[in-house]
């Protein structure tokens, strides 16, 4: 049995019955590919709720290469590289767009997947293509930016039949041709001229401020999605419950902020077992005394729970639950 408390940063204390660390492209090549197998950057929105009987593949796949072309910078950064190392390397050679990124924990192969974003940018927008190994079929393939389908924590690669696609690495483009993105509130004390290393050392200090380290508190981050409602959906909450935040998307549906329906339902410090609600952010969920798996799934419920009932609003985790058997779907 492979221990799995410092796999992800949940630290659930549980086990592999077979975890295989992949730190070259020919180790994918000899795999006999499983379909009970689960694929694991740095763990930073995973949560391990039990034993896992399955194999885990680890991506520990490295390297980065930088092209300049006369309109912006070609990037191609391997899956299992850190992606805020990435982008504090890019910040710090004159290459910007990723600046509003900054601190997001995992790896890079884990940012096409869950499409990441903070503050008003995506990964997506810089995502040229994504290099995947097949382990099924044992074979070498490029998904261009549209083949991808991202929306909102959403793409591809999350689907249940591509589940045996191995991230190798994926290609960006940042443009020279660059302007700050500092339309939500938290980044509203920048000037309209900020520098982009400006904006990231301030996108830095606003996480740590808000968000625990999971270093010193076991955490996976967001644990819920911010919901989207329809644009009638939403003039009926703002009726009912005046000062909600609302951000009004190009599609008209407006984007409600989690931890504000969480905090004001009075959820905010609400423990069952050894899991609780932050009591700085509501949208983090941590483990405050070794939590099992049963504490973690039976505070989220009634997180949910509490939500539905008050707001008429559904709230979808964000995190990668998983059982023995691999994720959870609901």
């Amino acid at each position: 049995m492979f221990p799995l408390k410092h796999k992800h940063s949940f630290a659930v204390d549980v086990n592999a019955k077979q975890l295989i660390e992949i730190d070259a492209i020919a180790a994918l090549q000899s795999l006999v590919w499983n379909d009970d197998a689960y694929i694991l950057g740095e763990g930073t929105n995973t949560i391990f709720t039990e034993d896992f009987n399955g194999p885990l593949l680890v991506n520990r796949l490295s390297g980065i290469e930088i092209k300049e072309s006369e309109s912006g910078w070609h990037v191609y950064a391997a899956a299992g590289e850190n992606w805020h190392n990435l982008v504090v390397k890019l910040i710090g050679l004159g290459i910007y767009g990723s600046e509003n990124l900054a601190l997001i924990p995992g790896s890079v192969g884990a940012a096409p997947v869950q499409n990441i974003g903070a503050y008003g940018v995506e990964v997506a927008t810089f995502i040229d293509r994504v290099e995947v190994y097949d382990c099924k079929l044992h074979v070498r393939t490029t998904l261009h930016h549209e083949e991808c389908e991202f929306a909102y924590r959403d793409s591809i690669f999350k689907r249940p039949a591509h589940r045996h696609w191995f991230i190798t690495g994926v290609h960006f483009f940042f443009p020279k041709a660059w302007q700050p993105v500092l339309g939500y509130p938290d980044l509203a004390r920048l000037a309209p001229d900020a520098t982009a290393e400006q904006i990231m050392a301030h996108v830095i200090m606003v996480r740590q401020q808000k968000l625990p380290d999971p270093a010193l508190i076991p955490n996976a981050g967001s644990f819920f999605k911010n919901p989207v409602v329809s644009q009638s959906e939403c003039q009926r909450l703002q009726a009912n419950f005046p000062g909600m935040p609302v951000f009004v998307q190009a599609d008209g549906n407006c984007k409600l902020a989690a931890a504000w329906l969480i905090d004001k339902a009075g959820l905010k410090s609400l423990t069952t077992g050894g899991a609780a609600v932050h009591e700085r952010q509501a949208l983090v969920i941590v483990n405050k005394d070794n939590a099992s798996g049963a504490d973690i799934l039976s505070l989220a419920e009634a997180i949910q729970t509490n939500v539905r009932e008050r707001y008429g609003v559904k709230l979808e985790p964000e995190v990668r639950l998983l059982d023995e058997h691999g994720l959870i779907y609901s």
